[in-house]
């Protein structure tokens, strides 16, 4: 059973993109407790526990940050260089799911931190398998750092 603060955050604004990640998540095994921040401004705001993510019962921070590039308001290149600079976050995996292919893009997520870096692809059973190795690989190596901690 998760911990309370057992969350993953994808950051997507894309509510088809949100949905296939969903479905995904649930066919990879479906016990990864999901929150959604729709925009750069909501991912920080969350991450920072600002407004309604003040309530840090209801709104806990993530073991695992899964983070479009381009976003509304605030990129997600501006969301991991905040990451990045946040003591609280410095080892908190963020993987970037996203729709460039552009080596400058992963040129610049490299440097800004981030942990891996997958494509969107095109077709459900091609993100499975991306979603997949995620729980396995990221969701693991994230929940047995706070069981070592409790």
């Amino acid at each position: 059973m998760n911990s309370p603060e057992a969350i993953l955050l994808l950051v997507e604004d894309d509510p088809s993109d949100v949905l296939f990640f969903e479905r995904a998540l649930t066919k990879a095994g479906g016990d990864v407790p999901l929150r959604v921040a729709r925009d750069g401004n909501e991912a920080v705001a969350y991450l920072a526990g600002q407004g309604v993510a003040a309530d840090r019962g209801q709104h806990p921070l993530p073991l695992l940050v899964v983070l479009d590039l381009k976003l509304p308001y605030r990129s997600g290149f501006e969301v991991l260089e905040w990451l990045r600079k946040e003591p609280i976050f410095k080892d908190l995996p963020v993987i970037v799911l996203t729709s460039s292919r552009e080596p400058s893009d992963l040129s610049r997520a490299k440097a800004l931190g981030v942990d891996a870096y997958e494509v969107k692809p095109v077709h459900f059973p091609d993100l499975l398998s991306i979603v997949t190795s995620i729980r396995a690989r990221w969701w693991a190596l994230a929940q047995a750092k706070v069981g070592r901690r409790s």
